[in-house]
């Protein structure tokens, strides 16, 4: 392998590491810490998922609805989206995975001040849902959910 390649790969090694690091796992919830507030954020989440092909349901702005009734919270939407084609094939494993379906993801932003995106692990879906035999739409949705968190969240 030429001295080129190891380089790539060095720094494709630090990319991933530094996305992995910022990443933590709570109960089946990853979250991933954003460069960018939560608006920008969003506004990149939701590009994303339309530039792969996947349907933007609703946008959900939690703190403007606070404002509404007189309340306070910390800049906090959610984005509904998805594809029937692949959420469709974890509820073949398991129907009642449609109380989780479509993905939501959350754009957030901590006490301190810090942004995050948080989402469902599709494997933490199939497993509290008892869906066997889906290991392949699992794994494609991971990836996929792990490359629009990148895409939202990165620099």
């Amino acid at each position: 392998m030429g001295r080129h390649w190891k380089a790539v790969l060095a720094v494709w090694a630090l990319c991933v590491w530094g996305v992995v690091a910022l990443a933590a796992e709570d109960e089946g919830v990853i979250s991933v810490r954003s460069a960018h507030d939560v608006p920008t954020t969003m506004d990149r989440l939701a590009s994303a998922v339309r530039a792969a092909g996947l349907n933007v349901f609703d946008r959900i702005d939690h703190a403007a609805g606070a404002a509404k009734v007189g309340l306070t919270l910390r800049p906090t939407q959610l984005l509904i989206f998805g594809n029937p084609k692949v959420g469709t094939r974890l509820m073949h494993c398991s129907q009642r995975a449609a109380l989780d379906l479509p993905m939501k993801a959350l754009v957030w932003e901590d006490a301190n001040g810090h942004v995050w995106l948080s989402y469902n692990d599709p494997a933490y879906l199939a497993a509290r849902h008892h869906a066997q035999g889906c290991s392949t739409v699992v794994e494609k949705m991971q990836r996929a959910l792990h490359r629009l968190a990148a895409e939202a969240t990165g620099g």
